[in-house]
């Protein structure tokens, strides 16, 4: 949680490509720095996050291992692509969906209504035995 004066300073830093009241969006240039210092130079998570310029009183103490833990995993699992692609923000929801034609796009949403119907007329049959 942060104040609209610490998101000021923090959009400052040149490793922060976003920042809101609640959270942090690190470059992935950052990032890749970040596990190359870990894992080749040796560095704690709390100095890789101090040298690029962020104030751990902000921060919060745990930031820089919490980070890093994440940024490990995903490394580890799927190389430097995987620090490369931002997640944020597509884990919930579901997919879009995307059509070839209006066509394809009508029989889709005909589909689905029909769906809907059918459910409503499950969930209706109850009611009704119930009021009787």
């Amino acid at each position: 949680m942060f104040t609209q004066n610490q998101v000021k300073e923090l959009l400052k830093n040149k490793n922060v490509f976003k920042c809101g009241l609640k959270s942090i969006g690190y470059s992935k240039k950052f990032k890749l720095l970040a596990i190359k210092k870990y894992y080749e130079d040796g560095y704690s998570p709390r100095m890789i996050f101090e040298e690029a310029g962020f104030d751990l009183n902000v921060l919060g103490k745990d930031k820089p291992k919490d980070c890093l833990r994440r940024w490990k995993r995903i490394y580890n699992q799927k190389g430097k692509n995987g620090l490369e692609e931002e997640k944020r923000g597509s884990f919930g929801g579901r997919p879009k969906v995307k059509f070839k034609s209006q066509e394809e796009e009508i029989k889709y949403l005909k589909t689905k209504i029909a769906y809907i119907k059918a459910e409503n007329d499950f969930l209706a049959k109850p009611r009704g035995l119930k009021r009787e």
